[in-house]
């Protein structure tokens, strides 16, 4: 019986949305934007941000699959999607932080804002391309593990 990658894929963007959603509100008062923002922008910037996480994640599994991938994931080549995508999903959180606060200084930390000094990358945004990738995949392959056990016992 072949897993249902469909179920897997829909659990991943599901957690997806919804912990960076969390997570895009929950850091924003490290970024300068807590102080200088009125309610209106700060709320763009979270339903901005994680828009554009939901597209980064994807991406990032997409590439992921294509690259390590095996038609009966989420079961095979678990480990290896995972690595890929988070080190795809964290090498691009380090490339857009750089872009957007050095180069186009489109938003700034806060002084509250832990950074990794040889990197100059905050440690929330960081924290949030292990964190969240990890738990929806984790949760994707989950489900389809116990649908599978669900499918199995009814065929008995």
């Amino acid at each position: 019986m072949a897993p249902d990658w469909p179920a897997a894929l829909r659990v991943y963007l599901g957690v997806i949305a919804v912990g960076n959603l969390v997570w895009e509100a929950a850091h924003l008062p490290l970024y300068t934007l807590w102080n200088t923002g009125t309610a209106q922008e700060k709320l763009f910037a979270i339903v901005h941000c994680t828009g554009g996480d939901v597209l980064i994640a994807l991406t990032c599994l997409a590439l992921a699959l294509i690259t390590v991938g095996h038609r009966d994931w989420p079961l095979r080549a678990f480990r290896a999607v995972a690595a890929v995508t988070v080190v795809l999903g964290v090498g691009y959180t380090i490339f857009s932080e750089w872009l957007n606060i050095v180069v186009r200084q489109s938003w700034a930390y806060s002084e509250l804002m832990p950074v990794v000094p040889i990197i100059d990358t905050g440690v929330t945004p960081l924290l949030q391309w292990l964190v969240v990738p990890l738990v929806a995949l984790w949760l994707a392959r989950r489900t389809v593990q116990r649908n599978l056990v669900v499918t199995a016992s009814m065929n008995r």
